[in-house]
């Protein structure tokens, strides 16, 4: 009995996105304020959802909504399995029209066709969440996603860059693909798309329709020059013009900053440093630390890391 029990409550916490070998974690800007812990695995598809939510100049309200879907119906895990036919992060059924298998299973469309037809949803923003999302998804159980709201609100705000230095990872590496920084710079592509590695100047993309809700093209023929790439360091250049929807420098330096944490384990990277505070892997606490230089920062971070116009991500090859 006592082994039944824990069977199922360990079946319970995969289903809902519970902690187990957590890795992860975020905490309130608030003192004393909530906490949630997860996984590298659902640190990675939380972090792909967020940005395909800013590269539609979504809201991050949206980018809540999506996050409790995605913890409600997988977990935060890419699932290859589901009632019927659904499968991936938000459970799409090909059969209904989300997509093919290969493609509701890529995190990122994933989180895109989520995101383009919660912006048909009139006033989304303004409704309770739960029936935002069940606008959308049109589940059996159209309350389930209230309980994950709190968790939800708490890693969008961290994964929008509104709330600073408040994701952490261990930095464990779990790398099994290609990793360093050409790595990132093709992670970083698919989640946010090409503007995100523009340097400092350029335009950014076009965007695909009218207005919010739209994700921005890829043009490699525009001959646009990306960040650069110093052996183990890319350094981001973080600007008004590689901001989305009406967002602050500051917010897209700590979600990219953000973003390199919560993929640290799956590519492999050192630390990360933005506006003078710098996470390492490995660390016991892996907190954000001052670098104590201010003087460094204001030169745009050369010897203490990532400055106030910049993110610098260091991988471990």
């Amino acid at each position: 009995m006592v082994l039944s029990a824990v069977a199922g409550y360990a079946v319970v916490q995969y289903v809902s996105g519970g902690t187990g070998d957590p890795g992860c974690r975020v905490v309130s800007g608030d003192a004393g304020g909530a906490t949630y812990e997860f996984s590298p695995e659902q640190a990675v598809n939380a972090a792909t959802i967020a940005a395909v939510g800013t590269d539609r100049a979504m809201p991050e309200r949206a980018v809540a909504i999506a996050l409790a879907t995605a913890i409600q119906e997988s977990g935060l895990r890419n699932l290859a399995h589901g009632d019927r036919d659904s499968l991936g992060l938000f459970q799409q059924r090909p059969s209904q029209g989300w997509g093919t298998e290969q493609q509701v299973t890529d995190p990122a469309y994933a989180a895109d066709v989520f995101y383009k037809h919660l912006a048909k949803v009139h006033d989304y923003a303004e409704l309770p969440l739960t029936v935002a999302a069940q606008r959308v998804q049109r589940s059996g159980y159209p309350e389930a996603y209230a309980k994950h709201e709190q968790d939800a609100v708490l890693l969008a705000a961290a994964l929008t860059g509104t709330s600073a230095a408040t994701l952490t990872c261990d930095g464990r590496s779990r790398a099994t693909a290609a990793t360093g920084p050409a790595a990132v710079r093709a992670a970083l592509t698919r989640d946010f798309g090409r503007g995100t590695l523009r340097q400092e100047g350029a335009k950014t993309g076009s965007q695909t329709g009218a207005g919010a809700g739209a994700r921005k093209t890829s043009s490699a023929a525009a001959g646009v020059p990306l960040a650069e790439t110093s052996g183990r360091v890319l350094t981001l250049p973080v600007s008004e013009d590689t901001t989305a929807g009406g967002r602050s420098v500051g917010e897209r330096g700590w979600q990219l900053a953000h973003w390199a944490v919560a993929n640290a384990s799956a590519l492999r990277i050192e630390r990360v440093a933005y506006a003078g505070r710098e996470w390492v892997s490995g660390n016991t606490d892996s907190r954000w630390r001052a670098t104590g230089s201010t003087s460094a920062e204001a030169a745009g971070g050369s010897a203490a890391g990532g400055g106030a116009d910049s993110v610098r991500i260091v991988t471990e090859q």
